[in-house]
């Protein structure tokens, strides 16, 4: 069986679009984020009182992000890419302790200059039918506000938190969260790094060598 694969990098990195590319290659992707918005979809208890704090681009707690992924992953059967989660060294270790357990694991660090970011994400758009992600400067759809893949018009979404002040936070959060976690998987031997600001397709390829 592969191993399971622990995405990191700040918001708007590139993670989500090149995990979404790994699923042919026998991964399936695990978003604590996608996880979270369909218990808001769903109206739930759970997803009312995470709505609010997505939308301000604060963090769930760690037990409510532990249980959705313990009642959603199998790990023995599949090979997992976690997108979201860790996000600090105690979640990462809570990771390990509660759901990994010594399992074969990857730790890929998309790394990438911080002040670029901001634009990226408020330009990113998602397709609320097929999920297909664009971004207004660098990857637009071919016509305006209609999605490439799946044809759907006015599908083309922002997400709440992808403004620039709550993107502004989410950065300085995971400015101040990410190198315990780089130290703890550089501890443990699983840790590679690539260079996210090289174009989508060249990422792709650094990651198949890193996985391969």
């Amino acid at each position: 069986m592969k191993p399971h694969l622990i995405i990191l990098g700040a918001p708007g990195s590139g993670k989500g679009t090149q995990a979404a590319k790994l699923i042919d290659k026998g991964f399936k992707h695990v978003s604590t984020g996608d996880l979270l918005r369909s218990e808001i979809a769903k109206g739930s208890e759970l997803g009312q009182k995470v709505s609010g704090i997505i939308s301000r681009g604060d963090l769930v707690d760690d037990k409510t992000v532990m249980a959705l992924l313990k009642a959603n992953c199998d790990v023995d059967k599949v090979s997992y890419i976690f997108d979201g989660f860790p996000r600090n060294i105690a979640q990462a270790e809570m990771l390990e302790a509660e759901l990994l357990q010594g399992r074969k694991t990857l730790a890929v660090y998309f790394k990438i200059d911080l002040s670029i970011l901001i634009s990226r994400v408020v330009n990113r758009r998602t397709c609320s039918n097929c999920g297909e992600i664009y971004n207004l400067q660098t990857k637009a759809p071919k016509v305006a506000d209609v999605c490439d893949k799946c044809g759907s018009v006015g599908t083309l979404k922002q997400r709440k938190d992808d403004t620039e002040e709550v993107v502004s936070n989410r950065l300085q959060i995971f400015k101040d969260t990410v190198d315990p976690m780089l130290a703890f998987y550089k501890s443990k031997g699983v840790l590679v790094e690539i260079d996210a600001s090289m174009q989508e397709k060249e990422v792709f390829s650094a990651l198949e060598k890193v996985i391969s």
